[in-house]
């Protein structure tokens, strides 16, 4: 019975071809929806995961993200250092600035300032360069944290440093190392651009020293956000966390730890949850549309064949089975179309910058919406089945 029902769905090409559409459209959005959603997740702990010497993460005990954060005195940093199986504490200080570029125009960005030894924190650079270009007085690091077109400088020295009005409709370049920025008033030069992970939300970064970043930023009186810790040889980073917070009553969280805070975070606090859901729901919707729809359309042109089986013997259930197995059939090819087509697209959204990443999760939320879209589209169509007289049929009324 189930080759019969497949034969009889081989047979209509135009409805196959329609229910292979509408499968492989729910599996391909859900699935895009699903990993675009992870990509942005993933970078929403980028400066966890650019820092991986960092073992545990400490900092004031109301902070449950990386990038919802309040600051701690200076003087935290040396009661983390005196607790037992701490094998180096650095300070990180993350804060917010405002730069003039030379042309006039502003931009906003998030300063990262470093410890000052060690310069723990900076990402790789490009060019060949290394991190202790920002040893030079007032020296910062650029990157585009995602964004595109944010770190962009007059081509031509007459635009530079303008007097009277901003040049800002000018050919312009990218930043280079030697250019300079004015941040709150005090000129900064660039030393190089780094190859930091793009950030969600995405904004522009500059990295420099925590010396250079107490100079350049508004005065506060608190400037550290975070102590970066490495534990001792053999120390496990939960059970320094938890000494941590014992000996200090501070918030230490293991780097593991600390990103899915951030994420439960974001989950929580991001608007951006409730687009992709409603994405994910668009795509079921109009998936469940036009499989429900061609199925129903596939399944009452052949109420008569149905029915003549219906009249040999076959029981109701062997015919839903027989749907069953047509939906099954469109299903299990659909799916696999979606997810082939998925993962072409993600290559091309990844070589854009998009933040695209297809995590295990995200074909298992595919498929499960594909199942369900099936099941409905099965069982919509199942109903024609369920009422229908063979006798009507048979008698050709």
């Amino acid at each position: 019975m189930n080759l019969i029902a497949l034969k009889m769905l081989l047979g209509d090409f135009t409805k196959y071809a329609g229910l292979l559409f509408g499968i492989a459209f729910t599996s391909f959005l859900v699935t895009f929806a699903v990993s675009y959603f992870g990509g942005m997740m993933t970078r929403s702990f980028a400066l966890i995961a650019e820092n991986p010497r960092a073992d545990v993460w400490v900092m004031d005990p109301a902070v449950v993200a990386v990038d919802s954060v309040i600051n701690l005195p200076a003087a935290d940093l040396s009661r983390v250092r005196s607790v037992e199986g701490v094998q180096s504490a650095v300070p990180l200080a993350v804060a917010q600035a405002d730069a003039r570029f030379p042309n006039g125009r502003f931009q906003s960005f998030q300063v990262i300032g470093v410890d000052d030894a060690t310069l723990i924190g900076v990402p790789p650079m490009s060019g060949g360069a290394t991190a202790a270009v920002l040893r030079a007085p007032d020296a910062v690091i650029v990157d585009a944290g995602g964004t595109s077109g944010k770190l962009e400088t007059p081509l031509l020295k007459a635009d530079q440093w303008p007097r009277g009005r901003p040049h800002l409709d000018v050919p312009m370049r990218l930043l280079i190392a030697g250019d300079e920025l004015l941040v709150n008033d005090t000129r900064v030069q660039v030393a190089g651009q780094s190859e930091a992970l793009p950030r969600f939300p995405p904004r522009p970064i500059l990295f420099t020293t925590y010396s250079t970043a107490e100079h350049i930023l508004l005065p506060e009186r608190r400037r550290l956000t975070f102590v970066l810790v490495t534990t001792v040889p053999g120390v496990d980073a939960h059970t320094l966390a938890a000494r941590i917070e014992e000996a200090t009553d501070l918030r230490a969280r293991a780097s593991d730890d600390f990103k899915t805070d951030t994420v439960k975070w974001m989950l929580a606090n991001s608007e951006d949850v409730g687009d992709a859901v409603t994405m994910l729901s668009i795509a079921m919707l109009v998936g469940f549309g036009v499989t429900g729809v061609m199925m129903f359309m596939f399944t009452n042109e052949n109420l008569k064949y149905y029915a003549v089986l219906n009249a040999m013997g076959a029981t109701t259930r062997s015919l839903l089975i027989m749907i069953c197995s047509q939906a099954a059939l469109c299903a299990l090819l659909g799916t696999g179309l979606g997810l082939g087509l998925c993962v072409l697209a993600g290559q091309v959204f990844v070589n854009y910058g998009f933040p695209f990443r297809m995590m295990w999760f995200a074909p298992v939320v595919g498929g499960t919406a594909v199942l369900l879209v099936s099941i409905g589209a099965a069982a919509f169509s199942g109903r024609s089945v369920l009422k229908m007289q063979p006798a009507s049929f048979l008698a050709g009324r």
